[in-house]
């Protein structure tokens, strides 16, 4: 039987610009039910995806036919040594992620199987990589200025608002001529830094069309549960509780603003007090810190922090 985490819970997953050579070898080396996951993706993808986020190269591991479904793998695979650790199947209040990562979420939800939550992550990552060589692009993190300047600054630019991380933090995107153009606009008019991202696309962006509506196919063609828990959307900060509205959300996302601030206000606002960051790194908790300054923030990403967690459970 399904066992609720401490009351009022969410379960967070990180996305893209996330990954490290090394990250989920301790889990892999530590965990079966971890183990088990690696495993299913490398048999996904018929190749050894493990070997890539195990031991590199790092430019191999950054391209996003691999960048996704390594940080997915990663994310599951500790989500599943956690459940292992405690002797019981863990059940958040909520739970969402952050583009990429809103995926891991459908298999904690119970929305997808993990194998086909894997195989719709892999499709993503390679419509999304050939709309990458189709029409080129970056992101960049905008820091110190508010979300009205980023919009003014990528209309006159001709970029995109990608991520609203938090009210200080906006990340935008666009062809590399253009972003390049937003990043000086947006430093003229009192960002205090502008930082070029590890992504090799422009996403959440118009320029992911090509990308969206492949995708799209390939949902028409699943068959999806509703949610046992609500998932908070990216594209609407607000819960998604039905098999169709996660199916629509999806449908949209690839070239939607990120609404990470407001999902996060939102689950505070009810009443979710204790965010657990599952998987590589811990980006998405020093962002909750900024958003609620009262949130209770733990990442779990590696062995140790599994065990810490069942501890502490």
């Amino acid at each position: 039987m399904p066992v609720e985490t401490p009351a009022k819970s969410a379960f967070i997953f990180p996305g893209q610009a996330s990954q490290a050579v090394g990250m989920g070898k301790d889990l892999h080396r530590n965990s079966i039910a971890a183990r088990e996951v690696f495993e299913e993706i490398d048999d996904v993808l018929g190749r050894k995806l493990t070997d890539v986020m195990f031991e590199g190269p790092a430019d191999d591991l950054t391209r996003t036919e691999n960048a996704q479904p390594a940080i997915t793998a990663v994310s599951l695979a500790a989500w599943k040594a956690m459940e292992e650790a405690t002797n019981c199947m863990l059940l958040p209040t909520m739970t969402t992620g952050h583009s990429l990562g809103e995926y891991s979420s459908l298999a904690v939800a119970g929305v997808l199987s993990i194998e086909d939550t894997v195989k719709l992550v892999v499709d993503r990552g390679r419509l999304m990589q050939h709309a990458c060589d189709e029409k080129p692009g970056g992101m960049a993190a905008i820091i110190g200025i508010d979300e009205q300047t980023v919009e003014e600054v990528c209309r006159e630019a001709g970029a995109y608002i990608s991520n609203i991380n938090t009210a200080q933090q906006i990340i935008i995107s666009g062809s590399h001529q253009r972003l390049a153009r937003a990043i000086d606009l947006a430093t003229a008019r009192g960002a205090k830094r502008a930082i070029p991202l590890a992504v090799n696309g422009a996403f959440h962006s118009g320029l992911m069309d090509p990308a969206q509506s492949g995708l799209n196919e390939r949902l028409d063609g699943l068959e999806f549960s509703d949610p046992d828990v609500p998932i908070i959307g990216n594209v609407t900060a607000q819960p998604l509780t039905t098999a169709e509205q996660v199916k629509d959300e999806l449908k949209t996302q690839l070239q939607s603003c990120v609404q990470w601030n407001n999902s996060i206000n939102y689950m505070h606002e009810n009443g979710v007090t204790e965010f657990v960051e599952i998987g590589p790194g811990n980006v998405l908790s020093g962002m909750v810190k900024r958003i609620v300054r009262s949130a209770n923030v733990t990442s779990v990403g590696d062995f140790d922090a599994v065990q810490a967690y069942a501890a502490a459970s």
